[in-house]
């Protein structure tokens, strides 16, 4: 607290001082038993201002440090949660330094009992997951089986409701480890080819019921990435192109270089994004008018999750649309000359 600060707060103190001398000075020159000098007023006044100064500023000093506490918690931000006051001197100091260490000691407890629960959720959810592909993996060994008993229409939609729960489960796992990422990663030069045929590859019967043309063009580029968050960011993107790209239609997905870094852009012909709902389709569980047609249902999760996976593995998205001609997304890999470990420690990187 600077000087200016602290006198406005003692201004109560000072009116009262100004208050009590004008008092006195009424007194002496109406008590007819003084003489009343000018000389003697004006001493008086300055003696009386001296001491009065000298007092406002040792209560500073006095208090200074209390002051300076509070200042570097504040400059602290989040970590001054986890620093409680030890500088009170003064009984009003010490009542407000019980107050606040108290608030800071529940909210303490409040977040050590929600990384709890938030720990067992996730314990819940990927246990639930692992268990559940179990049943999964049975069905789809059971409709290779019946394939020949029912006809090739009810099988083709049981195999794409199949996919699609296979494809809703891993979105939960990816949701669930979100928090957790920062233990689950292992960033490396990783070809983008590779990523791009397996994420085809296991979208390959949708590209064929929808009887969609696919198209790749560019060299392959090594990127430093995780493949496997990488394989799940690109799914969602083409996943997402596949829904709302109409029958005959086209995908493509093409790969470049400038003073940016690599670009993968994910193309389609298909039905465009309105202009409102661009800035929003990274939002969580947001939809859009596309994603609350009954014909494209979304759960607003897919893109939210591309986005803020995209975004802890060092990469970036953007997306450009037009309604009835296509939505194309791009991933940006910046060019990097360092890289930080688990401990925040800079890891030079050659290229």
């Amino acid at each position: 607290m600077n000087i200016l600060k602290y006198l406005k707060d003692q201004l109560l103190l000072i009116t009262f001082w100004c208050f009590h001398l004008m008092i006195i000075l009424l007194i002496l020159f109406l008590d007819h038993h003084l003489t009343f000098q000018l000389n003697n007023v004006i001493y008086l006044t300055l003696l009386s201002l001296f001491f009065f100064i000298i007092f406002l500023t040792g209560f500073y000093f006095y208090k200074k440090s209390w002051y300076q506490a509070i200042k570097e918690r504040k400059s602290s931000q989040k970590d001054g949660l986890f620093l409680p006051l030890e500088e009170a001197r003064s009984e009003e100091q010490k009542m407000t330094q019980e107050y606040v260490n108290k608030l800071l000691l529940y909210h303490q407890e409040a977040i050590a009992q929600l990384e709890h629960e938030q720990i067992e959720r996730k314990d819940f959810i990927d246990s639930w997951v692992h268990d559940i592909k179990l049943p999964l993996t049975a069905t789809g060994l059971i409709l290779e089986t019946i394939e020949e008993d029912i006809s090739e229409k009810n099988f083709l939609l049981l195999e794409e409701e199949t996919r699609k729960i296979s494809y809703y489960v891993e979105q939960v796992l990816y949701y669930s480890r979100l928090d957790a990422f920062s233990k689950d990663y292992l960033i490396q030069e990783t070809p983008l080819h590779k990523v791009i045929n397996t994420v085809i590859r296991e979208n390959a019967p949708y590209f064929i019921q929808k009887k969609l043309t696919f198209k790749l063009v560019g060299e392959d580029f090594q990127v430093l990435t995780d493949e496997k968050w990488l394989r799940f960011v690109l799914a969602q993107i083409v996943s997402n192109a596949i829904k709302y790209t109409p029958a005959h239609g086209e995908i493509s997905i093409s790969l470049e270089q400038n003073q940016q870094g690599i670009w993968l852009s994910v193309t389609d012909t298909g039905i465009g994004i309105p202009p409102e709902d661009q800035k929003r389709i990274f939002d969580k569980g947001f939809t859009g008018a596309n994603g609350r047609n009954e014909q494209h249902h979304s759960t607003g999760i897919g893109l939210y999750l591309a986005k803020n996976l995209s975004k802890k593995l060092g990469h970036e998205l953007f997306v450009t649309s037009e309604l009835d001609k296509g939505t194309t997304i791009q991933i940006l890999f910046p060019f990097l000359t360092f890289y930080n470990d688990h401990q925040g420690n800079q890891l030079e990187i050659q290229h």
